[in-house]
């Protein structure tokens, strides 16, 4: 307010304040929803020592999260002399923070999903082998892609440029690698940031496809079909 902000009203700081104490509400209501059943479940003895690891694991990655979330809204408090920018978080801490948040859900998700419905077994040919090396892969780069979009996020890079498939009139900006350490850019410089998700954001379009289509010439159960359909459905509307 001091700096930049001088005409926020009262009204327009409580708006950003209840959402901010929303999102905390919100995640201390998730913390005690892993932690008070897995307590009783515990005690009751209906967790198997695996499965205790298990739940002990993702109470440790709840806690670790929300730690995580007040470093990351720290980075955004912090007073910088002779800076008139926009105040924000670093973009560091909130790609830690989402991805922390990705590790959690995809983890939990694996966990619920192993218990309720029971293994494949299936032959371990060299095409379902294949087929699961490149799914982990499809993973990994999805995984990244979401990264990329938190700094993006971070450094309010998509509003640079807002066209496409070209940025402005070039299909490769001018300012790509204007910083140095060359670097730097990868994640500081707003321009490369948006290019690198673009780029990032078609390849895993492409690899989500290309998953899709190799697992129509294997022999799969139904369910890992309408696995892999639905990935594809929801790359496509992402």
């Amino acid at each position: 307010f001091n700096s930049l902000n001088h005409d926020m009203t009262l009204p327009e700081f409580k708006f950003i304040w209840y959402m901010e104490y929303s999102h905390r509400m919100w995640g201390r209501a998730v913390g005690l929803a892993y932690i008070l059943p897995a307590a009783y479940f515990w005690r009751r003895g209906c967790l198997s020592p695996p499965l205790k690891g298990c739940v002990l694991a993702l109470c440790g990655l709840v806690c670790f999260q929300g730690l995580l979330g007040w470093y990351m809204v720290k980075s955004g408090l912090e007073e910088k002399p002779d800076s008139y920018d926009i105040p924000r978080v670093s973009q560091y801490r909130l790609a830690a923070h989402l991805g922390s948040a990705l590790v959690l859900y995809s983890a939990s998700l694996w966990t619920g999903l192993s218990l309720l419905l029971p293994r494949h077994k299936l032959p371990e040919t060299k095409q379902l082998l294949r087929l699961r090396k490149y799914a982990h892969g499809t993973t990994a780069l999805i995984f990244l892609t979401a990264l990329s979009g938190a700094f993006v996020a971070g450094l309010d890079a998509g509003l640079v440029y807002n066209s496409f498939p070209k940025m402005g009139e070039r299909w490769i900006p001018d300012d790509l690698l204007a910083f140095s350490p060359v670097l730097r850019n990868i994640f500081e410089n707003p321009t490369t940031v948006q290019f690198d998700h673009r780029i990032l954001g078609i390849a895993s379009v492409t690899a989500v496809t290309a998953l899709y289509l190799f697992s129509r010439k294997i022999p799969l159960p139904r369910r890992t079909r309408m696995a892999v359909t639905s990935l594809l459905a929801v790359a496509c509307l992402q």
